[in-house]
């Protein structure tokens, strides 16, 4: 958390916010969002916002006067807009604007990254640098998906969320796509089919686009705590599958927990459940 749709519409709420307007004054409290970078450059940001791009779970911003910065948002962190004077609780940096309304940037766990920096070396730095490709931004058709993943040889679902390889896609959208596409999380990419990657490339865009229409508005809230679940898969282990009914099932898969349907997600297409059952009794005898 974040994943690519809560950072794009975070983008598309600060491209909003700043059109048109000028930042008067900076502020950031001393705290480890910093970490890397000097928290006296973020002060001294000012002017008009020039750009605002996202590459995968990074947004870069371009200002005037070649003034850049980097923002995570990392597992807590968020952009929120509020009248001058009005706190924000764990509120670590601000932009005030010369409307009179100041951006936060507020992170409870501090997880978030900002880096000020030279606008012209934002895609130099390394975190930039070393990030795949972006579905919404680059494209991700079934080719350059399997270009991407089938030379790993970690499990599907893992691969899924190399940001080095696909980025923008975290936990929730990486189990909500494998599900679309009929895959199971364990599978490895090079056991996959033409098929299998065309179903894949086409439900990694499906999960995307339901998260992007869910996280319209200012402050959306579907994953606040004690908010609906509104995934297919995600969240879901115990309950009945949407589909077919079984129960979902959940268990660790690279330090995460993950949730799969068995039977709409089989880890062995196209082995009858016989087949298994026979194999165990001939291991018996």
């Amino acid at each position: 958390m974040p994943e690519l749709p809560e950072v794009e519409s975070a983008r598309l709420n600060l491209v909003q916010w700043l059109d048109g307007r000028r930042v008067v004054r900076a502020e950031a409290d001393a705290s480890r969002v910093f970490r890397g970078a000097r928290q006296e450059d973020f002060v001294s940001l000012r002017g008009r916002l020039k750009s605002l791009e996202r590459r995968g779970k990074y947004l870069l911003f371009t200002f005037e006067k070649g003034r850049g910065l980097l923002a995570h948002l990392g597992m807590t962190g968020r952009f929120v807009r509020r009248p001058e004077g009005v706190p924000v609780p764990y509120s670590r940096a601000r932009l005030h604007l010369d409307t009179g309304s100041v951006i936060h940037f507020a992170d409870s766990r501090l997880f978030g990254r900002l880096e000020p920096c030279d606008a012209s070396r934002l895609y130099e730095l390394e975190a930039v640098k070393a990030l795949g490709r972006d579905p919404l931004v680059d494209g991700l058709s079934a080719a350059q998906l399997q270009e991407a993943l089938a030379s790993s040889r970690q499990d599907l679902k893992v691969a899924l969320m190399d940001q080095g390889r696909v980025t923008g896609l975290g936990n929730i959208h990486a189990a909500e796509a494998l599900f679309r596409a009929g895959l199971h999380p364990a599978r490895k990419p090079a056991t996959l089919t033409p098929e299998e990657w065309e179903r894949l490339a086409e439900a990694i865009h499906a999960s995307l686009a339901f998260g992007l229409e869910e996280q319209q508005g200012e402050e959306p809230a579907y994953l606040e705590e004690g908010a609906e679940n509104c995934f297919l898969v995600y969240g879901r282990a115990g309950t009945a599958c949407a589909r077919c009914g079984t129960a979902v099932e959940s268990f660790t898969q690279g330090g995460r927990t993950t949730h799969c349907c068995p039977q709409c997600q089989p880890l062995h297409p196209g082995r009858k459940p016989s087949d298994a059952r026979r194999k165990r009794a001939a291991h018996r005898r």
